[in-house]
């Protein structure tokens, strides 16, 4: 038996970043295991600080004496699988962040909170005892418990606190009856259940008629399921055009692993998704589905991992962090659209959920599947080069459902022809044509506000954001809003710079649009979904679910409309700007922009009517506009490529990006420069830069990143520490952030 535990104190920050080693007293001895969480002294005070056991041990790091005792483990905690904290301690060493961090982020919910209870009163007396005890609170005066006798002649339970309100009781009325055993006070603990909510309004929305595997789908099934069950383990591409039944092939597979006592999770990239997917799979598991996400309360998310723990939930379906369901017995990740950004983490740890997937499923004997219409690069790569398994799904599900027609619109040429409305003229006709047969209507705009800027006519001046190096967007509430750290004014009668009365909007935002149908269409019922319209609980699966029961007619929204969607009165999607994130800058901005028309194109004509699609564009000619409207991706996988290999980017290479910031510009230029020249030491890669990041400053923070290339992961990684102990070195990591990515 272990007589000492390696400890990684609760505190975020470098200098306790690593286990101290602490004695198990003799009492403890048969409580303490990898992954708990104790309290122990720490520091010149002993202070008693929370931690969590990484590691046990038999042989003493130091001279047994000298090492401080374990004081005891920490009361209503909820203790970290053992699995977690090893995946934990590897976030820490592939991402370069500190232990807690990881910590943090694979215990979402460390707290115990307070749990609902059911409670209620039962009556044990027979009708002759209730009688005589109703006489004798008459003679008495008892009126409380008068009022409550007589509620028991109709009924011989109550609910604990309709009888204390409305019976007007308190705790002492009852506390005489329960001594004698004339009645008792009873209670359970109830576990907060989000499906439910989701499951009430399930009639709202239809899926579709389940359809029969046909031979592709069949395919994969079988082929997964005889790798994995000849111990196979791996990660498959499940590669499928939009509506070829992708879902049904998951559904399938949980089924066979589910059969055999196996847990699950399904990961999702948009919290709008999981209203239908919760819906389809509850259909076919029932109770055994449950799922998380940011939106749930802390009790609801506490609860759903309670639940996964005691073997309550068999399926656990969420973004990122459902990843970190504590199941005991895991046999399958499914990641659906796993090329979607949102599986990226945007804060330390910066792990990417199908790395991170993968390790976990590497830990467990379970498999992953990787399912898109549009894979990543990286990901298509190892299934072509067979790192991955590979199974493609090449028509749709649904019988006579075919891949809708697409046009691609020259915006510069309708301008030329005195077109200047946000709607071309071929999206307009088609619009009034759809309304009239009753179907439906999706417009996509990946902008979010009513107009993009509010720029002056005079000086040319556009109004920024004052702690942000970007404009503000305004929305029609006469509001000014920086979408990056919140800040927000009222529009300005002026120019703040010149003083000029003439401001004037540039670019249109889904708000925008959304007032422009309506005057454009005013007979049609209008839907917009964006963060705007979601931002209170439940509003996305309030407005999807309207949608799907045809109580609009047109749905305008942002990326968050055309992921995985499937709506059967949908027959026309207008791309309104195909060209917004062709230009970032960012080397994957012409992957970004396939993927979101790609995606978008899909969600027309996915039952017996058949379906249109217009892209507006001012770039028509681009290789990932013609062959999104042409719905290739191998088209597009080959022509991206030949860009990759050309400038070097992943997937050709690993390339890490170090993000210096801070609140003095000095600092941060002096903090890159040490860490550049640390790193020219290394002739092996290529770098990139230092430059100012894309948004210079964001939140009152100066930025600057450098970009490293190697076609060698673990060089990077020895570059990353190599710097990071310079920084620390120099004291710097107290003046400014560091943070390291790999991409």
């Amino acid at each position: 038996m272990a007589k000492f535990a390696d400890v990684i104190i609760d505190i975020t920050h470098e200098s306790v970043d690593r286990p101290f080693q602490y004695r198990i007293p003799e009492g403890l001895k048969d409580q303490i295991y990898t992954g708990c969480q104790v309290e122990v002294p720490f520091g010149r005070g002993n202070h008693l600080r929370s931690g969590y056991v990484v590691g046990l041990t038999d042989q003493p790091e130091y001279d047994p004496e000298k090492l401080k005792s374990i004081a005891g483990i920490k009361a209503q905690s909820v203790s970290a699988e053992t699995q977690l904290i090893q995946m934990a301690w590897w976030m820490k060493e592939r991402y370069g962040c500190t232990m807690n961090q990881a910590l943090n982020t694979v215990l979402p919910v460390k707290q115990q909170v307070r749990q609902k209870e059911e409670r209620w009163i039962r009556c044990l007396m027979d009708q002759e005892t209730l009688a005589a005890q109703i006489r004798l609170a008459e003679t008495k005066k008892y009126r409380a418990r008068e009022r409550l006798l007589k509620s028991f002649l109709e009924t011989e339970v109550l609910p604990y606190g309709m009888a204390m309100t409305q019976l007007n009781l308190t705790r002492a009325a009852l506390k005489p009856l329960e001594d004698q055993g004339l009645i008792s006070v009873d209670s359970r603990l109830v576990y907060r259940d989000p499906v439910q909510d989701i499951s009430e309004s399930r009639e709202k929305l239809s899926s579709g008629e389940l359809v029969d595997l046909n031979d592709e789908q069949k395919a994969a099934v079988s082929g997964i399921l005889a790798q994995y069950r000849q111990g196979i383990q791996k990660t498959f591409l499940l590669y499928g055009i939009t509506g070829s039944g992708k879902t049904e092939v998951y559904l399938e597979l949980i089924r066979q692993v589910a059969g055999e006592g196996k847990q699950v999770i399904v990961l999702i990239p948009e919290i709008a998704l999981t209203y239908q997917t919760v819906l389809r799979f509850t259909r076919q598991f029932g109770g055994k589905v449950s799922f998380i996400h940011s939106r749930l309360s802390q009790g609801e998310r506490y609860d759903q991992f309670e639940r996964a723990k005691k073997g309550e939930i068999q399926i656990m379906i969420g973004p990122r962090s459902a990843l970190f369901t504590p199941f005991s017995n895991l046999g399958l990740i499914i990641i659906d659209e796993e090329h979607e950004q949102a599986y990226k983490s945007e804060v330390t740890p910066r792990y990417h959920a199908r790395e991170a997937a993968e390790y976990r499923a590497g830990q467990s004997g379970a498999f992953v599947v990787l399912g898109s219409a549009t894979p990543s690069l990286e990901t298509y790569t190892k299934a072509l080069q067979g790192v991955y398994g590979y199974f493609k799904l090449s028509r749709r599900a649904k019988k006579n459902s075919i891949l809708p027609r697409v046009q691609v619109v020259d915006m510069r040429q309708e301008l030329k022809e005195g077109n200047r409305s946000v709607f071309s003229r071929p999206l307009r006709q088609l619009m009034e044509e759809k309304l009239e047969q009753g179907q439906q209507i999706m417009l996509f705009l990946n902008r979010r506000g009513y107009s993009r800027f509010l720029s002056c006519r005079s000086c040319g001046e556009a109004i920024k954001c004052p702690h942000c190096d970007v404009t503000l967007t305004l929305h029609q509430n006469g509001r000014l809003v920086c979408h990056y750290c919140g800040y927000q004014i009222r529009r300005p009668d002026c120019c703040p710079s010149c003083h000029s009365p003439y401001l004037a909007p540039f670019g249109a935002g889904t708000e925008k649009v959304e007032a422009l149908v309506k005057e454009e269409f005013p007979q049609a019922r209008v839907l917009r979904m964006d963060l705007d319209t979601t931002a209170k609980k439940g509003g996305h699966q309030t407005i999807l679910a309207a949608f799907g029961g045809r109580e609009a007619d047109i749905l305008i929204g942002t990326q968050m409309i055309v992921k995985g969607h499937d709506f059967p009165g949908v027959t026309l999607v207008g791309i309104l700007a195909a060209d917004l994130s062709l230009y970032a800058p960012d080397y994957r901005c012409g992957e970004r922009t396939f993927q979101l028309l790609t995606q978008a194109a899909g969600r027309a004509g996915r039952d017996q009517l058949n379906g249109d699609v217009v892209i507006q564009t001012y770039s028509p000619d681009h290789y990932c506009i013609q062959t999104a409207a042409a719905q290739d991706y191998e088209a597009f996988y080959e022509k991206e490529m030949e860009y990759r290999r050309m400038l070097h980017y992943p997937p050709v290479c690993v390339m890490m990006t170090l993000l210096i910031g801070g609140t003095s510009e000095e600092a941060v230029d002096s903090a890159m420069k040490i860490a550049f020249e640390a790193v020219q030491t290394a002739p092996e890669i290529q770098t990139v830069g230092p430059v100012n990041a894309p948004i210079y400053k964001l939140n009152d923070i100066y930025r600057k990143i450098l970009y490293m290339k190697s076609e060698n992961y673990d060089i990077l990684i020895k570059i990353r520490n190599q710097v990071e102990s310079v920084l620390i070195h120099r004291g710097l990591n107290r003046q400014v952030g560091v943070q390291f990515d790999f991409l």
